[in-house]
Formats: C-alpha cells, structure tokens, sequence
C-alpha cells in the first residue's frame, strides 16, 4: 500500500534499479541550481550526457577525413543507420528486416500511404480516432484530397461515447463491420496523445484486416514509452518520432516499421531514391532501380550523420537497460503518481488517462475543470513543466529514465498548495 509521504517515495527511489540513469542526463534547472520538475518527456526527452561525445565523434571524423569518413570514420557514415537498427527493433518489438530510422514521422506516414493506402472508386476511405494528433489528421486529408476524394465523406472518425473520454475497440468493430467495405485504410495512434490510452494494436490490426483493410500505426507517444510488440500484432506499417521518450533532441529522425509479410513484395508502389536502391549496386550510377528487402527500401536519401549519432547515443541506453526493465519502472512510477494525485480533496481535477497500467504508458492527463489554463501557468512558475493541451488538459508523463518517485512526490504537493 502506497504512502503519501516524502520518506515513502525517497525510500521507492532507494529501492529502484533503475535511480542510477537519472544522473546520465542533464536536468534543466532553475535560478538557484535547483532541478526542475520535469515531466514533458511525451513532447521532448532531456539530453543524454553522452549525447555530445557521440556527436563530437562524428564532427573529429569529419574534420580528420572529410569525405572519406563515409569508409574511415570509427563509425562509417555509409553504413550508420544499421547501427540503430537492431535496437529500434526491440524497443518497437520488431525484426530488424522490418525496421530503419530515417526521415521524420510525417514524412514517414506520407512515404508508407503512398505504398499502403491504395484507394478504389467503391475502398477509399480512412479511419483515425477522432482525437487524432492534428498532423496524422492534416496527412490523411491530403492523402484524400491527392486521389480526388472528398475529405468529408473519406474521413471516418472512431469516437469516444457521449460523457466519455476514451475510445471502446467494440466501437470500432462496429465501424468496421457497417462500413468495411468501403474502408482502404486504418491510420490509428498507438497511445493517444491527449488522453494517454494505449490501445489495443493487434485487435486493431485483426479488426482491419477482417475486411480487407490496411493497418497503419502512429507510435509517436508508443515508442520508448510502451512496448508495442509491431511483429506479433500483425499491422502493416507504424512510424514514429524519436525526440519524445527516445531523447534523440529536438526535430531528430524518426523511424518506420513494415511488417515482415510486406517486405520482399517489389511491386508495392513507392517513391524511389538512391538510399532505397540495392547497396550493393548503388554506387554503379548506371543500373536501373532495384529496391531494397524490409524498412530500408523506403529510405530516400543519404541520412544525416549527426542526427543518427543523437540516437545512437539514447539507443545504446535503452540497449542496456532493457524496455521489460523500463515498463516495470513506468509503471510503478506512474501507479505512485495516481495514488497522490487521487488523494487531493478535490472535485476541480480528475485523471482521464486508462487507471490500468496495461492501457496507458507513464503519461497521465490531468483534466481541469473549468479551465483557462491558469493552473498550468501557475505549475510553470513553480518550476514544474509539464504541457497543456486544449481544451482543458494538463498532460504530465514521469518517465523512468529520468524521473524519480520523489519528483512525483514534490510535483504532486505543490498541485495541492496551488488548487
């Protein structure tokens, strides 16, 4: 039974395996040297202390080689995304034939609907949660408008029931069973962005593909944060960012899943460049295009070397620690932040992210009642940063590498000072 007392989360923090990672990243800190609070993780992951040794490796090479670096570096550019590769896969549950980093998410959605979302005149539309990030909204719509559908008609929202915040997968059955046949496409985001649900991929996957629909995830709040198991749950493609719970900074290069069963198929339309041709032939400027096997035959062009050494650097701790270890955390962590958060005497706030730590990542959405966005100003000022989403939603996510119970604890009194 948990304590709602500071010695109870010190001594949660001295029994933690995990309590050693905080001080492997820099903690932003106020005035007085004092650490922030720091719980917007889902938005922007804090800077792993040997972030800047690995790039400064790659900026020694370049200045010693030029070039040639592509071959000499320590670590070759040529090759440098295969050394994510093996990594990302585990963190998203996937082969390595099935993965590779590149390009950002967006992108990665635009390049993955060009190969996947393959409309008729009678299978054309799509379905995201009506709650969809607004990106994922913008890229479907125009995916829509591209192939001469009307984006009102084209665009099928899964909705929450009236009076609630979280969707129902029975819904969506329902979605699918009445329109199926005229749906080409599933685009949904793996945890939700506003409410924090984690939803269930492979009865998505299996509800999709009943009715001969693709399956596409977005895992921008998944990846680093749940563990997705891409594989085993059968979707056809996912993409993700990597700046969130996977510290690479900010604007770095996201990474793309396709399932296995997609990967030797040649004639699925894409757009080429010269990174998604064979490697083997690539530098023969005169053979005809020869698309790569798995996630690297939808790589465009020659990847940014000091982007992937930010990842790398991030990637090399999680390869370490281990997502069963950082699950483990997360959700300890987060069930702590819960119980504090329901024992405030009040009706102003309540939780509306999933209370079952199977449907949730470490992000919890603090609904405001009627909010203006006040009580996030006042947590700002307070050293607390955590992010506001509208209408009426505080969104805070302690995360397990960085985060400490005694964050949780600390953050959650001063809520209770200012409500």
């Amino acid at each position: 039974m948990h304590k709602p007392t500071l010695d109870y989360a010190q001594q949660l923090d001295k029994e933690d395996n995990l309590a050693h990672l905080r001080a492997q990243f820099h903690i932003p800190k106020d005035a007085e040297g004092n650490d922030w609070l720091y719980f917007t993780g889902n938005s922007l992951g804090l800077q792993p202390k040997q972030t800047q040794q690995y790039i400064q490796q790659e900026l020694d090479d370049w200045a010693k080689y030029g070039v040639e670096g592509h071959f000499e570096a320590r670590n070759p550019w040529m090759p440098y995304h295969e050394f994510l590769t093996n990594s990302m896969a585990k963190i998203v549950g996937a082969k390595p034939l099935e993965v590779v980093v590149m390009n950002t998410l967006t992108t990665n959605l635009h390049l993955l609907m060009v190969s996947f979302y393959q409309p008729t005149k009678t299978k054309y539309k799509i379905v995201i949660e009506s709650d969809a990030f607004p990106s994922d909204r913008y890229a479907v719509q125009s995916q829509l408008k591209f192939h001469g559908f009307d984006t009102e008609e084209g665009l099928i929202e899964w909705k929450p029931r009236e009076g609630e915040e979280l969707l129902r997968i029975e819904d969506l059955e329902k979605i699918i069973d009445e329109q199926g046949d005229e749906i080409a496409l599933l685009l949904i985001g793996g945890v939700n962005y506003y409410t924090g649900q984690y939803l269930d991929i492979k009865r998505i996957a299996e509800i999709g593909h009943a009715k001969n629909c693709m399956v596409g995830i977005d895992l921008a709040h998944g990846a680093g944060n749940i563990s997705p198991e891409l594989h085993n749950s059968g979707v056809d493609f996912a993409a993700w960012c990597t700046y969130k719970y996977l510290n690479s900074g900010p604007g770095s290069l996201g990474g793309l899943f396709v399932h296995e069963k997609h990967a030797h198929n040649k004639d699925l339309p894409r757009f080429a460049g010269w990174w998604n041709h064979n490697k083997e032939t690539r530098f023969n400027m005169r053979q005809p295009f020869d698309v790569m096997a798995g996630g690297e035959g939808w790589q465009l062009s020659n990847p940014p070397i000091l982007s992937m050494a930010a990842i790398r650097a991030s990637l090399d701790m999680f390869e370490e620690v281990g997502m069963e270890a950082l699950r483990a955390k997360s959700e300890k962590l987060t069930g702590y932040f819960e119980y504090l958060i329901n024992q405030i005497d009040t009706a102003s706030i309540k939780i509306i992210t999933p209370s079952n730590p199977k449907e949730r990542g470490c992000q919890l959405s603090i609904q405001v009642k009627n909010a203006d966005k006040s009580l996030h100003k006042k947590l700002t000022e307070n050293n607390i940063i955590t992010d506001w989403r509208e209408p009426d939603v505080i969104r805070c996510a302690p995360v397990p590498m960085y985060n400490s119970f005694e964050d949780v604890f600390r953050m959650v009194e001063i809520l209770k000072e200012l409500l």
